[in-house]
């Protein structure tokens, strides 16, 4: 992480901490004092004060997801019952808690939604995965069995989002206390199963940083990618012999060669092979991948790699339609950032008529906010006000400048575009001039030829307006400058495509610690439209 706060950071971080806390400084002194003794504080204000007035933030909740499969030699009732059963072992028990099931009778109550699945959608529900577990562990010390089984229930319910069975068992039989949350893979309402995902555990990690930073609770900065024991971080896993679905593989290899920019089709297809991905052309002009090691070809459509990965929204990048995705990194690189919203003047709100629920719900929505931000500015290393002021400054500079040279890359292409339709009118109606011409300026000619001589004279009016009199290039000419500024034009967009969102991530977290400094810049505090 970042280095700490100095003693020259504005004393408004410190107070800003306790008027998040509903507290105010008793003593001047404690103003003076940053990076010495944290006054008590409540919420994620404590949190924040670790981190920036201390520059650290202790080990703290680790969590870990893997699935159950039906063991040999076993029904999947008995798989199910066999892993439930060491969850609710009395002995080691210290709270339980349950969603939409009754932990006594879960394995039953999941394995009848997977037989009303079966039968509706006429797949074997027992097939894969029956349920996914998430063991989640707290330091010694920190954080009571109550409150552990608290925290593993939010988030089971919003790792879940509230669509599948879930129960949550906290063990106290360790020297610390851990959560073993039992979730079904088939959904409550019958219309999915659960599929983990490529950066699963990642997702998972930064979910349960995010719920204890919302309970006051640390969080781990660096976590390492590697554990002891059978099991390995994913990001461990997935460099070891055992590789990736090949699909998932082929689409890491399409993002790859479109980080590329690829001129065309063809070239795209070149990068893929470079990439090691065998291109097989089939009948019909269909196109599959296939890669060493794979007995049948991945088809290239979007049913089958995904929506993105079909040859339409290839297309659509290669010709600047859409932005294209960044190149995958590794297991880190999968999970999509949840987006960080403006936190909400309460105090406004309340005196524009709003009630106690609006004022509950407001608070419950801000502590998620400063949490998020708070999660950004360890992850990005910014404990440094200045640094991140001057960050904020850079994004946004940046995406303004963008904005303009893509302004001006547009202008230049529209120009191009309409200078070339310009030319093509002119050649055509060029001859039905000259026929006019050698008329004499004949007026039965000009009543049978009027609008292409119309045509003509605009095409001609257009090329002098356009070139200023200087010398009409050669078409050809023309062809190749419209394509350079087309690819300009791809590049700038995806360029200012992430720019923007940089901007959009770093003015929303300032906004949200200047809320919590109170500073405003001259200006009052703007909130986001909801």
């Amino acid at each position: 992480m970042g280095a700490p706060f100095r003693s020259t950071a504005k004393a408004g971080w410190d107070r800003g901490l306790l008027n998040l806390a509903g507290e105010r400084c008793a003593a001047p002194r404690l103003l003076r004092s940053l990076g010495q003794s944290v006054p008590k504080l409540t919420g994620w204000a404590a949190v924040a004060a670790r981190l920036f007035l201390h520059g650290e933030v202790k080990s703290t909740a680790t969590t870990f997801i893997k699935a159950h499969k039906r063991a040999a030699k076993r029904t999947a009732l008995q798989s199910l019952k066999d892993r439930f059963d060491y969850g609710l072992n009395p002995e080691k028990l210290g709270a339980v808690s349950a969603y939409l099931c009754d932990p006594k009778t879960a394995h039953l109550e999941f394995m009848l939604v997977k037989g009303q699945y079966q039968a509706a959608a006429g797949r074997p529900a027992e097939h894969g995965a029956l349920c996914y577990q998430i063991r989640q562990a707290f330091p010694q010390g920190e954080i009571t069995p109550e409150e552990a089984n608290k925290i593993g229930y939010e988030t089971a319910m919003r790792w879940t989002k509230g669509k599948y069975q879930f129960f949550v068992c906290t063990h106290i039989d360790k020297g610390h206390i851990h959560n073993h949350i039992y979730y079904n893979s088939t959904a409550y309402d019958c219309s999915r199963k659960f599929r983990n995902f490529l950066g699963s555990t990642f997702a998972l990690r930064r979910l349960s940083d995010r719920v204890c930073l919302e309970h006051d609770l640390s969080v781990i900065l660096n976590p390492k990618l590697h554990s002891k024991g059978k099991f390995l971080h994913y990001g461990q896993w997935l460099g070891a012999a055992r590789k990736p679905p090949f699909k998932e593989q082929v689409r890491t290899a399409i993002d790859g060669a479109l980080a590329q920019q690829p001129g065309d089709l063809a070239a795209f297809l070149s990068l893929m092979e470079k990439a090691g991905v065998e291109v097989l052309h089939g009948r019909g002009g269909v196109i599959s991948f296939r890669l060493p090691g794979q007995d049948r070809a991945t088809r290239w459509r979007s049913s089958t790699l995904g929506s993105g990965y079909g040859p339409e929204d290839v297309q659509a990048v290669i010709d600047g339609r859409a932005p294209a995705r960044p190149a995958f990194q590794g297991g880190a690189g999968a999970a999509p950032r949840q987006r960080i919203n403006l936190v909400i003047d309460i105090q406004q709100r309340i005196a524009q008529g709003k009630g106690p629920g609006y004022e509950h719900w407001a608070k419950l929505y801000n502590l998620k906010q400063m949490a998020a931000a708070l999660q950004y500015l360890q992850e990005n290393g910014l404990t440094d006000y200045d640094a991140l002021a001057e960050k904020t400054e850079t994004a946004v500079d940046r995406a303004h400048s963008l904005a303009g040279e893509l302004r001006a890359v547009e202008d230049q292409l529209a120009q191009t575009s309409a200078l070339m339709g310009a030319v093509v009118d002119y050649a055509k109606t060029r001859p039905v001039f000259d026929g006019y011409k050698a008329a004499r300026y004949s007026k039965k000619y000009l009543a049978a030829h009027e609008e292409e001589l119309d045509t003509y004279r605009a095409a001609k009016a257009s090329i002098n307006e356009f070139l200023g009199g200087a010398k009409l290039p050669r078409m050809e000419k023309l062809k190749q400058q419209r394509r350079e500024l087309a690819e300009q034009k791809k590049a700038l967009y995806t360029a200012y495509r992430q720019a923007q969102r940089d901007m959009r991530e770093l003015v929303t977290v300032k906004g949200n610690v200047d809320h919590l400094l109170g500073v405003t810049g001259g200006r009052d505090d703007k909130e986001q439209a909801r």
